[in-house]
């Protein structure tokens, strides 16, 4: 599949959007903790649905206030401005895979990383990014939430 340009919201958007994805298999760099690992799990399938749904609450739920974003072009947001991006009615995110998820827990640090190719819509215009992220989760007053998302983009697979 070719990729299209788009526009650096949207790819904006778009980064941040794939780090919230978990499909796939996991394991815990500790051991011991696969209640955590699924619990974790369940929180980042359920953010990639908020997002994908446009679900707000369920969006700012999942995530800390003290939220950062840092995009595969070295922006960097808070959580106001990541709600906003997604929920902006202009784009749409088609449905997409992830692979090589992991999740690495270091006591009340959680590292989730994977990769994935997405594809969706800006301003009307498609758009295809493929990306490797990492979200981080810090858990607080015994919740798991996310406190940062950081995006790598690479070329497609030729």
């Amino acid at each position: 599949m070719m990729s299209r340009a788009f526009n650096p919201r949207a790819g904006f958007l778009a980064c941040a959007l794939l780090a919230l994805v978990s499909i796939g298999g996991a394991f815990a760099a500790d051991g011991g903790r696969a209640a955590e690992v699924a619990e974790l799990t369940k929180l980042s399938n359920a953010w990639d649905a908020a997002i994908v749904g446009k679900r707000e609450a369920a969006i700012a739920g999942n995530m800390a206030e003290d939220f950062r974003i840092i995009d595969g072009h070295g922006t960097i947001d808070g959580k106001a401005g990541f709600v906003r991006d997604v929920m902006d009615p202009n784009l749409t995110i088609d449905p997409y895979t992830v692979e090589d998820f992991e999740v690495r827990i270091y006591g009340d640090v959680a590292l989730l990383s994977g990769r994935t190719l997405m594809t969706g819509k800006s301003e009307g215009n498609p758009f295809t990014s493929n990306y490797r992220y990492i979200d981080i989760y810090v858990k607080r007053n015994g919740a798991w939430k996310i406190v940062s998302v950081q995006i790598t983009r690479y070329p497609p697979p030729k």
